[in-house]
């Protein structure tokens, strides 16, 4: 049976992560209050921002800015893009 949560996104009933996502009380707060489908859009997002932003995961101030990017995408805050990136239009 899935596992399901009221994903804080999507403010409903969603299938939940299996486990959490990083060790810690954030990824505790994570599993508990993520959807599956959320936390695959923050992946999606974060490598665009990682990639076009030319970030570098060494820099405690890089993964401090991932961090607050991620606690606004999952809060539907106004979230980074990258300049100039033009999403692919789906068929």
């Amino acid at each position: 049976m899935t596992r399901t949560v009221f994903c804080r996104k999507y403010q409903k009933e969603l299938p939940g992560l299996d486990q959490p996502p990083m060790p810690g009380k954030i990824g505790q707060d994570l599993y508990e209050h993520v959807s599956l489908k959320a936390w695959l859009e923050w992946l999606q997002h974060q490598t665009l921002l990682i990639n076009e932003k030319h970030l570098n995961l060494m820099d405690p101030e890089n993964r401090k800015y991932l961090q607050e990017q991620m606690h606004k995408f999952f809060s539907n805050e106004g979230v980074d893009t990258a300049e100039g990136y033009v999403p692919p239009v789906e068929p």
